[in-house]
């Protein structure tokens, strides 16, 4: 495991699921985290995991969709732990399935307001405070349903498309500066979203295919793209920045090909000719 002792991390959504894997995994390789989630009671269980396995956590409260809150929480994360090294913006919103002349504008509008505003807000809160000291990365949990016209899915897949390219613009604007930004796939993971998402009828009607994926035993562990974070966090893959990397990606083997991977532009969003 790579050491991440006396750096310091945060992770949105950190409440439960992906991003409570996330956080546990980069305490347990060295380094003080800051868990932020909607849910105080959510982000409090997950400090108190942090804390029981030995590590130090601080619970943050905050909407990511909120720049206010967004900002003091960053501040308070920093007195209280030093300055942020990794920023993991994990929050997402799954949104509600449908064709799109049937959907809520304002419940698809919502899922764009959590998954790239509150990215935005995330890197921005990040990298004005990175870009400054010279040293810093961020993580993006986007997916590779960006890449797909996926039907019924308008909402999510709009979203992470929106992700995946900001995560580059952000990755060429920030790398001169010694930050390094990044977009995972953490691939598909049972969580409160997605279990929401096959619970409820329009899932159940729309997305039908959705829960063969873990019916059939398809579906990623959470602790595979939470370790790809933590090497990530350690500058094992700076040369991939900017970059979409799944939790199944042989990540040195990616490294090793970094050179080539940029030339040929790949792991990108790119119109296909």
């Amino acid at each position: 495991m790579p050491d991440l002792t006396d750096r310091v991390a945060l992770v949105t959504g950190a409440g439960r699921g992906l991003g409570r894997a996330m956080a546990l995994h980069l305490a347990a390789a060295g380094a003080r985290v800051a868990v932020l989630a909607r849910s105080a009671d959510d982000v409090g269980e997950t400090a108190s995991l942090v804390e029981r396995a030995g590590g130090r956590a601080l619970p943050c409260v905050a909407d990511v969709t909120d720049a206010a809150a967004i900002e003091r929480a960053f501040a308070d994360a920093e007195r209280a732990l030093g300055p942020l090294d990794v920023v993991v913006n994990n929050a997402g919103h799954g949104g509600i399935p449908g064709p799109v002349w049937a959907c809520d504008p304002d419940d698809w509008w919502r899922t764009q307001e959590v998954n790239v505003r509150g990215a935005l807000l995330g890197l921005r809160a990040a990298l004005s405070r990175m870009v400054p000291r010279g040293r810093g990365r961020v993580v993006n949990v986007s997916s590779r349903a960006g890449n797909a016209a996926i039907p019924f899915a308008s909402a999510y897949v709009t979203s992470k498309t929106a992700l995946t390219r900001l995560t580059e613009v952000a990755a060429a604007e920030a790398r001169p500066y010694g930050v390094f930004v990044f977009a995972i796939e953490p691939g598909t993971v049972r969580t409160a979203m997605t279990e929401e998402l096959m619970s409820s009828d329009a899932g159940r009607a729309w997305l039908p295919w959705y829960r063969a994926t873990f019916d059939e035993g398809r579906d990623a562990s959470p602790d595979d793209a939470a370790r790809l974070v933590v090497r990530l966090a350690a500058g094992d893959a700076d040369p991939l920045a900017g970059r979409l990397v799944s939790r199944a990606d042989d990540l040195d083997a990616l490294v090793a090909d970094a050179e080539r991977i940029a030339r040929e532009e790949r792991l990108v969003l790119r119109l296909a000719r």
